[in-house]
């Protein structure tokens, strides 16, 4: 049996085998340690850990001594916000949206039980913030506005330079979570007003386990506690051993990106168009989620009305895409995200992602579209003769 197309690239993406090849050497012959500088292992290590880091900060716009290698997004989200919030008194503000990633909700809640008041501003029907709504928000005790670029449900593009002017004025701390926007829209930490960023690796075809956050050097001053203790490695921000292999796969994966970017946007535009297209023709009730055109090129979500997404989902068997976020609980709710949208529990469960990527072809795109409005067409037929039936009964 085949597998099925995978059309699931916000979840993780597959490793381009150019980022597998760049990473042997350092599981085999290059196995030093980069915190062992006195041999000659150690140092072709820390040579290689140190030519990744600037590969990573010029492709933000970055100064090299201001990326922290982690373990993925989580953990650099987690060194963000609780590294800032554990140097301030209780009684402080942090102001967020109501669409963002679990991994910063969940953060924000548990400084929330530390003392700290969690502001969730409200998004537009399309998913977008306006910046407005942050600068109505912002108090004497606002210390951190924390918007993410792109989200990871919807695909909608945030007014990230706006809001970074908005803090840059008021000398807040601006953090933005970038890991959907990464290597597909073009990042300036400089140009706009960010003060910290998260990214992960293996969103962009690189490996999992890797991620960085951006602390900028400049003004306003950013304080942040260690979470993890022991070694204090990471300039005394991220204590344990760095693993070569993943951030030498991480600064492949982005130098890749780099070169492909404008050609794979357009790629994939043409193909998510296509898709949804192909889709809404057959089935004109279908509901697009987000803004159709400020939005990230790989991603379409929408809803099919009156139907379970994970009925389609699981009949579904020739595609492999997703149904809200692959980053929660395996509890199934309503999307947060679409209910911030103003969608009832129902519409919302009808939701499904499809997330493109590099190696998806139009001849997958319009097979899949075939599996889709063939699967749609017989549960919907299902239906109506269930109706039919009890109609008769009655």
């Amino acid at each position: 049996m085949s597998k099925p197309i995978y059309l699931d690239n916000q979840s993780t993406t597959p490793m381009d085998p150019l980022v597998l090849n760049a990473m042997l050497p350092f599981f085999k012959e290059k196995f030093g340690n980069a915190s062992s500088i006195h041999h000659p292992y150690g140092l072709e290590a820390k040579d290689a850990v140190e030519k990744a880091r600037l590969v990573l900060a010029k492709s933000i716009k970055a100064q090299k001594r201001e990326i922290i290698f982690t373990s993925g997004a989580t953990e650099a989200i987690n060194l963000a916000i609780k590294g800032v919030a554990a140097k301030y008194k209780k009684n402080h503000q942090i102001i967020t949206q109501s669409t963002e990633h679990s991994a910063v909700i969940d953060t924000c809640n548990s400084i929330k039980r530390k003392g700290w008041s969690v502001v969730k501003v409200p998004v537009d029907n399309h998913g977008l913030v306006d910046p407005k709504t942050i600068l109505n928000s912002i108090n004497s005790q606002t210390v951190l506005v924390a918007i993410m670029h792109a989200n990871n449900e919807i695909g909608s593009i945030q007014p990230i330079k706006e809001i970074g002017k908005i803090c840059k004025d008021r000398d807040i701390i601006f953090f933005v979570d970038a890991c959907q926007s990464y290597g597909k829209l073009d990042l300036n930490v400089e140009e706009m007003n960010i003060n910290m960023l998260a990214v992960t690796g293996h969103k962009i075809y690189g490996p999992k386990g890797i991620g960085f956050l951006y602390v900028s050097q400049k003004k306003p001053k950013i304080d942040l506690e260690m979470q993890i203790d022991g070694g204090g490695h990471e300039r005394g921000y991220r204590s344990g051993t760095l693993s070569v292999p993943l951030i030498v796969g991480f600064a492949k994966a982005v130098e890749i990106c780099e070169k492909r970017q404008k050609s794979e946007n357009l790629k994939l535009k043409k193909l998510r168009d296509c898709l949804y297209h192909g889709i809404k023709n057959a089935h004109p009730d279908v509901i697009l989620n987000g803004s159709f055109d400020n939005r990230l090129n790989h991603n379409l979500n929408v809803c099919f009305p009156d139907i379970d997404a994970e009925t389609i989902v699981m009949k579904t068997e020739g595609i492999a895409c997703s149904i809200g976020s692959a980053c929660g609980s395996m509890e199934r709710k309503p999307s947060h995200v679409l209910k911030a949208l103003g969608y009832s529990n129902e519409l919302a469960h009808s939701a499904i992602r499809f997330s493109l990527g590099r190696f998806n072809t139009m001849e997958e795109i319009n097979r899949s579209i075939g599996i889709i409005n063939e699967t749609v067409e017989h549960i919907k037929m299902k239906k109506i003769k269930r109706k039919s039936r009890f109609f008769n009964k009655v």
